[in-house]
Order: structure tokens, then C-alpha cells, then sequence
């Protein structure tokens, strides 16, 4: 799979959601593509998309100035 380069927007949701549901009589199935739209265009919105300031590397290095991701434990 390749990475979303637009982040799901509730627009774009609305839209997967209401051609699903004229699929399947009105209703949207529980776990389906469309239920699973909506649910990350509302994590989406809750985050302004944005990454959390202290979420993990995204370069593969250590975190923290030259040290690993835990500081050494004091005795």
C-alpha cells in the first residue's frame, strides 16, 4: 500500500460514506471502508492533522541529544 499523501478529510468521507450507503440500502456496514473514512477523518479533525510533538522519530535516529530512547537508571 502506498501512503495517503491528503489526509481524510470529512468531506471526502461524507462523500465515500453516502455512495456506500446507497449500495446497501441506506445503511453503512459496520467495518466497512466508509465507517473506516469517518473514523480517521474525525481522528484527523481531533489533531488539526498535524503529528503530536512528542510522537516517535520518523528519521529511524536516537531520540534525545545522542542518547537512547530511555535515559540510563540511576542507582
Amino acid at each position: 500500500m502506498s501512503k495517503a499523501k491528503t489526509p481524510m478529510s470529512p468531506a471526502a468521507a461524507a462523500r465515500i460514506q453516502s455512495a456506500t450507503a446507497k449500495q446497501h440500502g441506506g445503511t453503512t456496514p459496520k467495518g466497512s471502508f466508509a465507517a473506516k473514512a469517518q473514523s480517521v477523518a474525525a481522528k484527523n479533525m481531533a489533531s488539526g492533522g498535524q503529528r503530536p510533538p512528542n510522537g516517535p522519530s520518523t528519521t529511524g535516529g536516537k531520540s534525545g541529544k545522542g542518547r537512547g530512547n530511555n535515559p540510563p537508571r540511576s542507582k
